[in-house]
């Protein structure tokens, strides 16, 4: 426990909050990244209860800390309370990537990883249907569209000396996918904040959208009352604002994951919008929700395919329930009291792709699972339908060998176009407006190839000892959430 001398010294030493613009509908000189140009306005697709679905993730804060805050009161007035919302996992980058992906493939770090092209994406199916959509809108301080760097450094505009780190790679997760950022279409539309300027002010946003602030803005590096502070900045004036949130919007307002991992993950969340029914808002809803439910209730909506991973798990994917409601889904009956709920706050017991102890190469998606959306299961291309299971995980650490999650496919759109570099090892850092991909701990350039396999190691040996981190109720119950995870 902290004495209340380092408390206060604690508290002392944390930056206040310094606005960026007058509006978020504002151009920025602070950000190193400028708006070249806007997004092409595309037709709306009809969804059954929304147009537009857009997440905005902040970071690492307990349940019960958010309603301290008087602006997360009144946002919860606003919209509708989901008590029952859980991450899948700790830290936080597996959790981006099971948003964007319906699965974390057994990551249990915030390193460097890069998925092959056989990882399918919520891209793929909103793509499938024509819905626009757009990352980069959403990651603040970006150096550039298309960014695949581990991290970016800029000057430090609160305290106006020194640089500070405010971008990082692990909080957008489409980045993560080969088959997103290797194709320049996809991964120029990860765009930064003053590119969500430019296109709010062209009424030009899309329709599905992911919003990552900074460092410091989602929580990360500071307090519940700075993230406090930004969401008056940013967020207030735009539920106002009629193009971005018009009668048919939906918007998630949530947390990558809790800070106690020893609690079972239950992360704060609204959801906000003029997009829920009028006589929600003010309610709190006390269905089971995991990050896979912002998949399966996008692909409910617009009777999209999935991913056959997580998005389709019956336990973990619960629609949100007026969106099942509104397009006849049936939920599980699980509710934030039930006694059976999955451990969702186990980590490093799950094999995988990007698991460095017990590695696994990427699985087909069950095929003959059905979503929400009613629509084919979408697979990556190169996918190998027979590979189903793997049952010797490969522990690279007990090796000494790098693990090939973490090689840098080195896509670099510094020029506005696609150049292939060759790979980073063992720089983990980007700095200053040249600034390219860089790869961060476990960088290596002869990783696998393009179906997640490993080259040249003998793949039919036995793995190492495994590395198994269960923080919360013991080796029963994690036998119980690995059961609920698969």
């Amino acid at each position: 426990m902290l004495s209340t001398a380092v408390l206060t010294a604690a508290l002392a030493a944390a930056p206040a909050y310094a606005a960026v613009a007058q509006s978020p509908t504002q151009q920025s000189s602070t950000y190193t990244g400028k708006s070249n140009s806007t997004l092409p306005k595309s037709p709306v697709v009809a969804g059954k209860s929304f147009d537009r679905f857009i997440s905005i993730v902040l970071e690492n804060t307990d349940y019960a800390t958010s309603p301290s805050s008087p602006v997360f009161q009144n946002l919860s007035s606003q919209g509708v309370l989901m008590n029952g919302y859980y991450g899948v996992t700790h830290p936080s980058e597996p959790n981006y990537l099971a948003m964007a992906t319906g699965s974390f493939f057994g990551m249990h770090g915030d390193a460097f990883y890069a998925f092959p092209q056989n990882v399918s994406t919520v891209a793929d199916l909103l793509e499938a249907k024509n819905i626009s959509w757009a990352l980069g809108v959403s990651q603040e301080n970006m150096p550039y569209d298309g960014f695949t760097g581990f991290n970016y450094t800029e000057k430090n505009y609160i305290s106006g000396t020194g640089n500070y780190t405010y971008y990082v790679r692990k909080h957008n997760p489409t980045i993560l996918a080969d088959s997103v950022a290797g194709n320049p279409e996809r991964a120029l539309r990860h765009r930064n904040f003053n590119d969500f300027a430019a296109d709010i002010q062209a009424d030009a946003l899309p329709q599905w959208m992911f919003i990552t602030p900074n460092l410091v803005n989602d929580g990360h590096d500071t307090t519940i009352d700075f993230q406090s502070q930004w969401l008056e900045y940013f967020l207030y004036p735009l539920l106002a604002d009629e193009r971005f949130n018009n009668n048919r919007t939906l918007i998630l307002l949530t947390y990558d994951e809790n800070e106690t991992y020893e609690e079972n993950n239950q992360v704060y969340t609204i959801a906000l919008g003029k997009g829920i029914p009028k006589e929600l808002v003010g309610t709190t809803d006390n269905t089971y929700y995991t990050h896979y439910s912002s998949l399966s209730t996008v692909e409910a909506n617009w009777g999209l395919g999935s991913l056959g991973r997580g998005d389709t798990n019956k336990t973990l994917a619960n629609v949100y329930s007026w969106v099942a409601n509104a397009t006849g889904y049936q939920n599980n009956g699980l509710t934030n009291s039930s006694s059976n709920l999955p451990l969702t706050n186990l980590t490093g017991i799950f094999p995988g792709f990007a698991n460095d102890e017990m590695w696994t190469p990427i699985l087909a998606p069950n095929m003959s699972a059905i979503g929400a959306g009613g629509g084919p299961v979408f697979a990556g291309n190169g996918t190998n339908m027979q590979l189903t299971s793997w049952d010797q995980p490969i522990n690279w650490t007990a090796r000494g060998e790098p693990n090939p999650a973490h090689t840098d496919p080195g896509f670099d759109y510094s020029s506005g176009s696609l150049v292939i570099k060759p790979s980073a090892s063992s720089s983990s850092s980007a700095a200053g407006p040249s600034a390219t991909g860089s790869v961060g701990q476990g960088g290596n350039s002869q990783g696998g190839n393009q179906n997640g396999n490993a080259q040249g190691s003998n793949v039919q040996a036995k793995s190492g000892a495994v590395s198994v981190v269960v923080p919360f109720a013991g080796a029963l119950a994690a036998v119980a959430g690995v059961v609920a995870l698969l």
